[in-house]
């Protein structure tokens, strides 16, 4: 009995050493058939083989062979030119044993597109909460030009080195579940373009910013503290966790730019979210080693918060775009549901986020991307305060409808409800019979407003103030 015992453990170890002798290569989730490659630019092809194993790669449009040979632990990564072609590619990959061919790979734009639960939102929204438009724009969705990958949530301790997920060609079927403002972002690149869009989306509803950044930028920030554990509840609150498990894999994929639509589960420290923010953006930044990524993000929508006040982060994230380069903000005061955390309008959202992207990385020329910026304010003689905005050469409009959500104060700091009025030197005079001597006015500076200024263009100006009084109150009218 002894001996078979023996010969059974013999004959165990020996699979064993055979399998890993003749281990197959392996390659990340994100690097499969019907991938989008970063178009005219060198992108990275890595994987897993054996230690010190030879691996061949054939593409079909570089002559010969790329070789590369994996390290000691059995990593293998090699970099690849690729061009502005539209046809189809082939890539093979060749190991001691294995092989794995790539089909259908196309050369396009590459966009990443992360945040909370306005992001994850699929097209054909969620439960009694509607995505406007989502029946028609699922029905024509069928388009081998955009490819989709959606990577399925996973929080860790530790960053690891794959996601699970695969890229789809967008259908009826594919479409429906995918991120609605990241496929409205890329339907109207590739409508204007006409070049294939390859969109990552990574998200996870109700997660903080900080869940996306790694621990040493966060060991910056003394009053975040590292988890030991991932909490049973709310996973996606924790530090790093979502940077770990669902960005960290990606970061040697190549992309053009990032749209993110986050900040709800932020309200409550809107101080630090403007520390935390532009310091997860240099981040990364840094990872795809492109200083000067792309990234456009969403002002958080006009909703019947509970208790914490959303005016400061809108304040923040409208500050963030004077702290990081090459950014821009989406305004959503028109298309907010007071009732629903989640508007509908993500069409809207997906092409003003396209807007950013079409006019700074694709030379698009006479198209607005911004709404008004709020730029200073002079005191007239009358009693008023004229304002003065930015990013409005054609003028200011409201479309037909009254001007609100602006209040004015005087030395008393108390806000009372203003009338406005359009110049026609591209200025808005705001006064109050009840205040004589005017020093701030406040713009949709409240937790559900309607906003109703906007450049010719039909873009929302952002929430704004001109004083920075916290302590300041409204009258009781």
């Amino acid at each position: 009995m002894r001996r078979v015992y023996l010969l059974v453990l013999i004959l165990t170890f020996s699979f064993l050493s055979l399998q890993s002798v003749n281990a197959e290569i392996r390659l990340p989730a994100i690097v499969s058939s019907n991938m989008v490659l970063q178009r005219n630019t060198t992108v990275t092809l890595w994987g897993w083989a054996d230690a010190c194993e030879k691996v061949n790669i054939k593409t079909s449009w570089l002559k010969g062979l790329v070789k590369v040979e994996a390290d000691k632990e059995g990593n293998w990564r090699i970099n690849v030119k690729t061009t502005d072609s539209k046809a189809p590619q082939i890539i093979k990959i060749q190991g001691k044993t294995s092989k794995i061919v790539l089909n259908n790979v196309l050369f396009g734009e590459v966009w990443l597109c992360s945040g909370q639960s306005n992001m994850e939102m699929p097209v054909k929204g969620y439960t009694n909460q509607p995505v406007n438009g989502s029946h028609e724009a699922i029905l024509n969705s069928a388009n081998n030009n955009i490819r989709l990958f959606t990577v399925n949530r996973n929080a860790s301790l530790i960053p690891v080195d794959d996601v699970s997920g695969e890229w789809l060609i967008a259908n009826q079927k594919s479409v429906q579940d995918f991120s609605a403002v990241g496929y409205f972002f890329g339907k109207k690149l590739n409508t204007l373009l006409d070049i294939p869009i390859g969109l990552i989306h990574t998200s996870w509803g109700a997660s903080k910013v900080e869940a996306w950044m790694d621990e040493e930028t966060l060991a910056e920030f003394k009053k975040i503290e590292p988890v030991k554990e991932i909490p049973k509840e709310f996973p996606q609150h924790a530090p790093a966790l979502l940077y770990n498990g669902m960005l960290h894999p990606l970061q040697n994929y190549a992309i053009k730019g990032v749209v993110w639509y986050q900040g709800e589960s932020n309200i409550a420290k809107a101080d630090e979210y403007l520390k935390l923010f532009p310091a997860m953006v240099e981040q990364w930044r840094n990872q795809w080693k492109q200083g000067k990524l792309p990234f456009y993000y969403v002002q958080i929508a006009p909703f019947k918060y509970w208790g914490d006040d959303p005016v400061y982060l809108r304040e923040a994230q409208l500050k963030c775009m004077s702290f990081i380069e090459n950014s821009g903000m989406v305004v959503t005061l028109d298309i907010g549901d007071c009732e629903f955390i989640h508007p509908p309008e993500k069409c809207i959202v997906g092409d003003r986020l396209a807007y950013w992207a079409l006019v700074k990385d694709y030379n698009f020329e006479g198209l607005a991307c911004s709404g008004p910026l709020y730029k200073k304010f002079e005191i007239t003689r009358d009693g008023k305060i004229n304002l003065f905005f930015d990013d409005c050469p054609n003028g200011l409009a409201s479309f037909g409808r009254q001007l609100t959500g602006f209040e004015i104060a005087g030395e008393d700091k108390i806000f009372h409800p203003a009338t406005a009025t359009i110049n026609e030197n591209r200025t808005v005079a705001v006064f109050s019979e009840k205040v004589e001597k005017p020093v701030a006015v406040r713009y949709c500076f409240i937790h559900c407003p309607q906003g109703t200024l906007f450049n010719i263009e039909g873009l929302p100006a952002s929430p704004f103030r001109t004083d920075d009084w916290k302590e300041a109150t409204r009258a009781a009218e």
